[in-house]
């Protein structure tokens, strides 16, 4: 099973053991990214099964296994084990004795309950690179609130920087807050693995969901509090506050066209707008945003999208279709860039997902296994650990663990 054009290449983080205990998108997510790149996943989850396993994004439930589960998954071992039992926190301890990094996004204060705080798992590995993700920080006033991705894209601002004045704030059309998240994740385990190898030290490593946001708006909030410029929507839904005008989705006879930074003349012209010629872009599409965007809009909505497309394109402009999820996948750059992959699953047939964002020419990021199922792994992984098949079976007999077998 791979998505590689050289399967036997090495993965950048082969040798590498990564340790998940986290749960729903941004730690399993950032997990994959760690897999897809070579590491050996293991996902420690109930055993029962994490919870993302039973919370089906869009109702897409699949067979064994829901495809939110599914997605965020592959390329790692399933080890169910019960943390609330003494043998279970033992198993996870002799896990972490030999792992490089450990992943864990529990609520405050649970990571001490169970003993798997960066404290205690130092002094088993004093190498490890412990990632604790979180909605708002380690501590502070809101560390006990729900860190829910709508609710961090309403509390970083974000919302207001597009629309009309007046009208609801909309929420991005991704898990936003959570995939900028566990990229940013990804990146700081990177990092901290750099550090190591040059050093042998290991050390503590938090992410939040609310600077991971806050961050990413680098340019916007740098306007507003170096810039002085305040955030304010107009009468128009401009795509942005702080980008000139023409700037935004615009319909069109048929559909929607994105429009963005057009020459102001070299536009009037094929419009027939006279009105633009002796405008400036950077001085007036400032100061006459919303008169520009719907006096554009007045004039895209005479013709379909294609004609704009093949009008407008060839004479420099920057626009784009606007796509649905039907014509993203099914578009020729997409196909070319090989951007979805596809893989057979054991309990969930073939299997066509996004693939990964980067490409490295040596070592090849891959499929090696799609999202396991719950425990899948559970014995092979404490047969590594130098665990006596008597212990394994007495764990197994006890709840301690539990293992599925793939059909």
């Amino acid at each position: 099973m791979t998505a590689s054009s050289s399967p036997s290449a090495r993965g950048v983080l082969d040798g590498y053991r990564v340790v998940d205990c986290s749960i729903a998108m941004a730690g399993p997510f950032a997990a994959q990214r760690l897999g897809d790149l070579g590491a050996d996943v293991v996902k420690v989850e109930p055993t029962a099964g994490e919870w993302q396993r039973f919370a089906a994004a869009g109702g897409a439930r699949g067979n064994a296994i829901n495809v939110s589960f599914l997605s965020l998954n592959r390329n790692k071992r399933s080890l169910a084990v019960d943390l609330k039992s003494d043998a279970g926190r033992e198993v996870v301890r002799e896990l972490i004795a030999g792992a490089d990094v450990f992943l864990q996004n529990y609520r405050p204060g649970v990571a001490a309950r169970l003993g798997l705080d960066y404290e205690t798992l130092a002094a088993i590995n004093p190498s490890l690179v412990y990632v604790s993700m979180s909605g708002y920080g380690e501590d502070g006033p809101y560390q006990d609130r729900p860190g829910q991705d709508l609710l961090l894209q309403a509390m970083s601002g974000a919302m207001l920087s597009a629309g009309r004045e007046g009208e609801p704030p909309s929420p991005a059309g991704q898990y936003l807050a959570d995939a900028i998240t566990a990229s940013t994740a990804f990146e700081a385990v990177l990092a901290a693995l750099l550090h190591r190898e040059r050093t042998g030290e290991g050390q503590l490593v938090t992410v939040n969901m609310l600077d991971a946001l806050t961050t990413l708006q680098m340019q916007e909030l740098s306007v507003y509090t170096v810039g002085g410029v305040p955030q304010r929507r107009g009468a128009e839904p401009n795509a942005h506050v702080y980008i000139r005008a023409p700037y935004g989705v615009f319909a069109t006879a048929d559909g929607y066209l994105a429009l963005g930074f057009a020459d102001l003349q070299k536009l009037g012209e094929i419009l027939g707008e006279d009105s633009f010629a002796d405008m400036d872009p950077e001085v007036h599409g400032w100061t006459h945003r919303d008169d520009l965007y719907a006096t554009v809009a007045r004039h895209l909505r005479t013709r379909d999208t294609q004609h704009w497309l093949d009008t407008l394109l060839p004479a420099g402009m920057w626009v784009g279709p606007v796509y649905g999820y039907e014509d993203l996948v099914a578009d020729p750059q997409i196909i070319h860039n090989g951007t979805f992959v596809e893989y057979d699953h054991p309990t969930e047939g073939r299997v066509k997902t996004p693939g990964f964002p980067y490409r490295f020419a040596k070592t090849p990021a891959r499929i090696d296994r799609g999202a396991p199922l719950v425990g899948e792994h559970s014995s092979e992984i404490l047969a590594e650990l130098g665990i006596e098949a008597d212990r394994i079976r007495e764990l197994l007999d006890s709840g301690v663990i539990a293992e599925t077998s793939a059909p």
